[in-house]
């Protein structure tokens, strides 16, 4: 066995970052870089975060293609990087130009996200999606099992993954500075955008927006203002919501610490929807049964205002959002979205814990491209599973009622109508 195929299978057997409870599974292509070889990146969506995601790749490599929906967006970047070839359609970039592409970023809205990061994938592409990972369960539980098939490198933006502070909070719980912790509390400032409203009226597309390729895989509707460029988060067809939009982030650290995947259950309180927009708030519980890792625990979201009550938010100031993890020897509480800060209260005291350190979010999926260790949050073994979890929560808010939940079958046990939630018909032209 060669040096390097033995490393690989080291690497498959060996902690990603040293926190705790995930392994690497997957291992960079076999026809990975060298590390002084130059990467050539293809950046899909090239606006909002897909702005930044791309200067990211260009400090790291060549852009050799971009593509957007939005001609305006797509005209911007291509000011910036020039000799990069531009395209509206992700699937006519990857077949003209896929012999030319080492690796894609995918920072599109929600619903794109599957169609364009398995397409890339299928090629043997490496892959950096931003989170939530996919639009629907069984997407990003098949992104997972395509990554590993393919043996590609892979990252979702859940860029906290890569702060000390994360990181070393999860080894503190692990270590036992809270005792047994039983619940888990998070909440967010979101949404930001328009949510539990009716849909608006048809107005004409703007020249410089493609509306079919917008929609992508999502069932048709006519264009209208209040879709693109931000406030797709909003609508099912499109977004995710405010659990999509931010649990990736503020769930992370309490995931890294407790292995919180495969919950067996999830029930949802909201302020009501029409099953087109997402409601203007909602409470999610999740639980967990015990492992060999840990005892049971419950983990409680709270979005549009809603927030734990006031004696389990003592000490903390009450952010408008935060993760609060309860231990029958003393709380951990992170202000930080990202799990970035943390401190201990009721009593807990710190203990002395190591950590291996991330050389950066975006250049540990560099690092896996040109052969290291795979990033922390590669898709099948920490942002498959955080991604279910966290897009099951949504199942619960759709049906409105309790969700007894196979995740080996991703199967509702007690509620077969949501069974296309789970995994959704995508319109044709578009497939994983």
């Amino acid at each position: 066995m060669s040096r390097r195929s033995d490393r690989r299978q080291f690497l498959k057997t060996t902690a990603v970052a040293g926190v705790g409870f995930w392994v690497a599974g997957t291992t960079a292509a076999e026809d990975s870089k060298s590390p002084n070889e130059q990467i050539n990146f293809a950046c899909i969506g090239v606006g909002g975060k897909g702005e930044s995601d791309t200067g990211d790749a260009a400090s790291r490599g060549n852009i050799v293609a971009i593509c957007d929906i939005d001609d305006q967006k797509l005209d911007s970047a291509g000011q910036k990087y020039p000799n990069a070839k531009k395209y509206n359609d992700y699937r006519k970039m990857l077949d003209e130009m896929g012999k030319s592409i080492d690796a894609v970023t995918v920072s599109t809205p929600d619903h794109t996200h599957a169609v364009a990061a398995a397409a890339a994938m299928n090629l043997g592409k490496h892959c950096f999606v931003q989170k939530p990972l996919a639009h629907s369960i069984w997407e990003a539980r098949r992104l997972g099992e395509i990554a590993r098939e393919k043996k590609v490198a892979t990252m979702m933006g859940n860029q906290g993954t890569a702060n000390n502070g994360l990181r070393k909070a999860a080894k503190i719980v692990q270590a036992g500075a809270l005792g047994t912790v039983k619940e888990v509390h998070v909440w967010s400032n979101r949404p930001i955008w328009p949510q539990g409203v009716d849909r608006p009226k048809e107005s004409a597309v703007p020249q410089h927006v493609h509306w079919e390729l917008f929609l992508g895989p999502a069932p048709y509707r006519p264009y209208a203002g209040g879709y693109h460029p931000f406030a797709w988060r909003g609508w099912w067809d499109f977004g995710t919501g405010a659990l999509g939009d931010m649990a990736c982030h503020t769930v992370n650290m309490p995931f890294a610490a407790l292995d919180l995947r495969n919950p067996i259950s999830v029930e949802a309180e909201s302020s009501g929807h029409n099953k087109d927009s997402y409601p203007k708030w909602s409470k999610i519980k999740f639980e967990f049964a015990a492992n060999d890792k840990r005892p049971a625990v419950t983990l409680n979201w709270y979005d549009g205002g809603q927030k734990p009550s006031a004696e389990l938010l003592e000490g903390t100031g009450s952010p408008g959002s935060g993760a609060l993890l309860v231990g029958d020897k003393g709380r951990l509480f992170s202000p930080d979205d990202y799990g970035s800060e943390y401190k201990l209260l009721g009593g807990a005291t710190e203990p002395q814990v190591e950590i291996v350190q991330s050389p950066g979010h975006f250049q540990e999926w560099v690092r896996a491209i040109k052969g290291g260790e795979p990033a922390m949050s590669n898709f099948p073994d920490y942002a498959g599973p955080l991604a279910e979890t966290i897009l099951l929560g949504n199942l619960a808010v759709w049906s409105g009622s309790k969700i007894e939940w196979d995740a080996q079958a991703l199967k509702a046990k007690n509620n077969s109508e949501v069974d296309r939630i789970i995994k959704p018909e995508f319109r044709e032209g578009y497939s994983i």
